[in-house]
């Protein structure tokens, strides 16, 4: 019994010597300066535009996905970035901020103004007096009876 393979090969056998034709008359259509790169004009080359290209080709192809995914995430956290910014009040340019944050800003300052404060007039706490450790030799022994 033959394979599927096998008798797909079959059918197509008859058709090798077209296509192997076809090839050819492409191959010889092509001229050697259809291969070079790109280049700004005939005969100067840019030395950093085959880096570029290089570049393109092993960076930036391969993984289009990934960087069209990183775009769309960059492209979001700006939009989020410019949509959380403080509002600006009419005419004067200044910024308007609600009472509560005002409030919590001078809250704030009086933390850091308590934290800040001069501390040479506040009252020296006494260090607490502790007899020096003694050796172990010198305590007292239990006698046994």
């Amino acid at each position: 019994m033959k394979t599927p393979r096998e008798i797909l090969f079959a059918r197509h056998r008859a058709a090798e010597p077209r296509l192997d034709a076809i090839r050819e008359a492409v191959v010889s259509g092509l001229s050697p300066q259809g291969t070079r790169p790109h280049s700004l004009s005939p005969g100067v080359q840019a030395p950093w535009c085959g880096r570029l290209t290089t570049l393109w080709r092993e960076l930036i192809l391969p993984s289009r996905r990934i960087w069209a995914g990183l775009a769309t995430v960059w492209l979001g956290l700006v939009i989020v970035n410019l949509a959380q910014r403080d509002p600006v009040g009419g005419g004067t340019g200044r910024l308007v901020r609600p009472p509560a944050a005002m409030m919590s800003w001078q809250a704030q300052q009086r933390w850091l103004d308590e934290l800040l404060a001069d501390r040479s007039s506040w009252p020296v706490a006494e260090r607490p007096r502790t007899s020096p450790p003694r050796p172990r030799t010198e305590e007292t022994e239990v006698m046994a009876a």
